[in-house]
């Protein structure tokens, strides 16, 4: 179990990443190759990935260099994920070439004895070897992710607009109780129970950074030094593919049409109507007429926000889903 224990400073220096971190989406899409655990929910991107590392030669590099340097189990180095990487891959990889060679060789230490990565792993106190990590960083990003970049950020905003929405209805403690179903808030302690490790951090008013994480995936990710600047990777709510009826058509389907089920889906998690538009793919034109529809059924509401129109379920739009096979986002 991990637990971040809060001062009443703490809490008010909690932050949301505004957006995604390149580098902890790349350690946990990494991840996402090592388990069949949650795979229908990447289903799409992991076939598309395997085949643009194939097509691009990466395969083998992927298999040999990222892989034991990310493994999915108890440890893997912090180097790899630092701060700066908020402000985008090219710094996140500046930061990576620039870390000190004793935190380096210090956590790569601690890698080989946790998880026995290979030998060549000690070199990565060398200039040259991490430039040639850093040049396979910034290749399986560009192959794998750069191409999902669209849906990652549709996602991680609509995240924000449900956090937002949580922050005003039940201030900070709705927010860090919604976070995942893994994780507890018992002031002034926030638990995470499925955790690999024991460990307690002290925020002692450093407050944390909540980092939402599209490949992340069931159980949240922090840092392992605890004097490291604290943060912690949550993974997003994702839904299953509805299921199918006997003719072969989801049952939402037949009854409100592809588009207006589209819409609810997106209605989940909280969506603009041009958010809306893009999870159903439609114009804004053709999904505000809708939306229109489904507020009349009494299966979302709509409110205006500055400029925008933000639509989200109602009681009665939840139960459709859930009766269906979807799962609303708590």
């Amino acid at each position: 179990m991990l637990r971040f224990h809060f001062t009443p400073e703490d809490l008010t220096r909690l932050r949301i990443a505004t957006a995604p971190h390149p580098l902890w989406e790349i350690a946990a899409s990494l991840h996402r190759f090592q388990t069949h655990e949650g795979r229908w929910a990447y289903a799409p991107w992991y076939r598309t990935a395997r085949s643009a590392l194939c097509n691009t030669g990466l395969a083998r590099t992927v298999r040999t260099l990222l892989l034991p340097l990310f493994p999915r189990a108890s440890y893997f180095p912090d180097f790899l994920t630092p701060a700066d990487g908020a402000a985008g891959l090219g710094a996140g990889l500046e930061s990576i070439l620039a870390a000190p060679d004793r935190q380096v060789a210090r956590e790569v230490t601690k890698l080989r004895e946790i998880v026995g990565a290979p030998a060549w792993t000690r070199n990565l106190t060398d200039g040259a070897m991490r430039e040639q990590l850093v040049r396979a960083l910034r290749a399986y990003h560009h192959a794998v992710i750069t191409p999902f970049e669209e849906r990652i950020h549709e996602r991680l905003h609509a995240e924000r607009t449900r956090q937002t929405r949580t922050l005003c209805g039940t201030g900070i403690e709705g927010v860090l109780n919604t976070l995942a179903p893994t994780i507890r808030w018992r002031p002034p302690v926030l638990e995470l129970g499925k955790y690999p490790t024991e460990c307690d951090i002290h925020l002692n008013g450093r407050g944390l950074l909540l980092i939402p994480s599209y490949f992340c995936w069931n159980t949240p990710v922090s840092l392992a030094d605890p004097d490291l600047p604290p943060v912690l990777l949550y993974p997003l709510h994702h839904s299953p593919a509805a299921p199918q009826g006997a003719d072969g058509h989801a049952p939402l389907h037949a009854l409100l049409g592809i588009t207006r089920t589209g819409i609810l889906r997106a209605a989940a998690t909280g969506a603009t109507t041009t958010e809306a538009a893009q999870h159903a793919g439609v114009t804004p034109t053709t999904a505000s007429h809708h939306t229109t529809v489904l507020r009349d059924a009494g299966l979302i509401t709509s409110h205006r926000h500055a400029n925008t129109m933000l639509h989200a379920l109602t009681p009665l739009g939840a139960s459709l889903l859930q009766q269906n096979g979807w799962h609303r986002v708590h």
